[in-house]
């Protein structure tokens, strides 16, 4: 039986009556145990899990160790020969393919990383949408520090019917950029919080900061000074520059973006360099945030070069033996694969190789290690390249801000 902490007996205490409901709280609380806890509570013959694809034998496990149920990663079975007291697991970019799931009824809807279904134009908000349970429950840490445009949809799940004109008029503050004689709608901010907090908490939803509930190690970080590279100035320049046998050409804004935060990491002989350095500087696990494919194996071969055990997290593979089993491995995590949702706190440093451009997968992946069970100081390591893009968008990440809000703004008129 799964021991709950107060803050999270509380939460299941508060939505007791609900049948659809909504966990908004901070990376590190918990959110895996509230929701399976409040599933076995309603007592329906099935559940639905959605989630993303590097969870899903996170939540397999989860499930089977603390819970009796029929455990299925769902792909092409037939609903009819599903027997009841299932959990049916599946990941968000294959369950629009799966109409089948439509035929299901009286099962409980959990969405994990709710904030996966923000666009309802996308055709796995669409599918999901059109789902039919009888109780829903949605697990994101997303709006606990704004991100409150991407409720809308969710708010449908919940039951209230709000319009999205509405809402947005209601609780979203935006402005209208002039982009080549293009308008492009930016947010810029948010009206009215404590209302919109209100009102979903009569259907269902609760919002917890780990401040409000833990008191966990202090965090610091530090920026990493990289000397700028020759070929950085010339492509910012001349927007075209022969490397490596590659021909890059900043001919859109979003390219030139692109190719600028390449030559400022991976194609930067300094970055490397520098983090050679963190990696002989200690013997403790290491946890190494990247972007691009290319990054991952520069960064894997310099682990090899430098006796480290590696671990990694991305799109293609998912291998933490060296991470629990090594006090002195390199773990290696792609943004979109595992910022989110990973239990990383036996590492107490994280080093950021190359920026995220959302502040949503940047804010997660600092509560890898900074979360319940961590004991120890964490530090974070910034490798910012001097003179470089990469300051620009740390700073807006620290606003919270996507970088690509900006994008238009400062990079277009540089």
């Amino acid at each position: 039986m799964i021991q709950l902490l107060p803050h999270q007996q509380s939460v299941l205490e508060q939505t007791k009556k609900f049948h659809r409901v909504a966990y908004y709280l901070d990376m590190g609380l918990g959110k895996t145990f509230l929701g399976s806890e409040k599933m076995d509570q309603l007592e329906t013959p099935y559940a639905l899990l959605v989630c993303q694809k590097s969870k899903v034998e996170d939540w397999v496990a989860h499930f089977r160790e603390h819970y009796d149920y029929n455990v299925i990663i769902f792909n092409n079975q037939p609903i009819s020969e599903i027997t009841e007291h299932s959990v049916l697991i599946i990941n968000y970019d294959l369950v629009w393919r799966r109409p089948e799931l439509l035929k299901l009824s009286h099962f409980t809807l959990i969405l994990d990383e709710s904030s996966c279904i923000k666009n309802e134009t996308r055709r796995r908000s669409k599918f999901i949408l059109k789902l039919h349970p009888d109780n829903v429950i949605l697990l994101s840490g997303t709006p606990t520090g704004g991100k409150y445009e991407e409720l809308w949809s969710q708010c449908k799940l919940l039951g209230w019917t709000i319009s999205k004109r509405l809402f947005w008029k209601q609780f979203i503050v935006t402005k209208i950029l002039d982009v080549g004689g293009c308008p492009i709608t930016v947010v810029i901010g948010y009206k009215n919080v404590d209302r919109l907090k209100a009102k979903l908490r009569q259907y269902g939803a609760v919002f917890m900061k780990t401040e409000d509930v833990l008191t966990l190690p202090e965090t610091i970080d530090q920026i990493v000074n990289v000397p700028i590279a020759k070929e950085y100035r010339q492509f910012k320049n001349e927007r075209i520059i022969e490397i490596n046998s590659k021909t890059l050409i900043g001919d859109t804004p979003l390219t030139r973006l692109l190719y600028l935060r390449q030559l400022a990491g991976m194609y930067n002989e300094n970055k490397i360099e520098r983090l050679t350095e963190l990696f002989q500087a200690t013997g403790d696990r290491l946890i190494v945030f990247y972007n691009f494919d290319l990054e991952y194996g520069i960064i894997k071969r310099l682990c090899e070069k430098t006796d480290k055990r590696v671990s990694m997290v991305n799109g293609k593979l998912k291998d933490l033996s060296a991470y629990e089993q090594c006090s002195d491995s390199v773990t290696l995590v792609q943004y979109q694969a595992g910022a989110m949702g990973l239990n990383l706190q036996l590492a107490n440093k994280v080093i950021y190789f190359s920026l995220p451009l959302s502040s949503e997968l940047f804010e997660q992946s600092k509560k890898r290690i900074h979360r319940i069970g961590q004991t120890k100081t964490c530090f974070n390591y910034y490798l910012l390249t001097n003179g470089s893009i990469e300051y620009k968008i740390l700073e807006a990440l620290k606003q919270r801000k996507d970088f690509t809000d900006r994008l238009f703004e400062e990079i277009c008129h540089d």
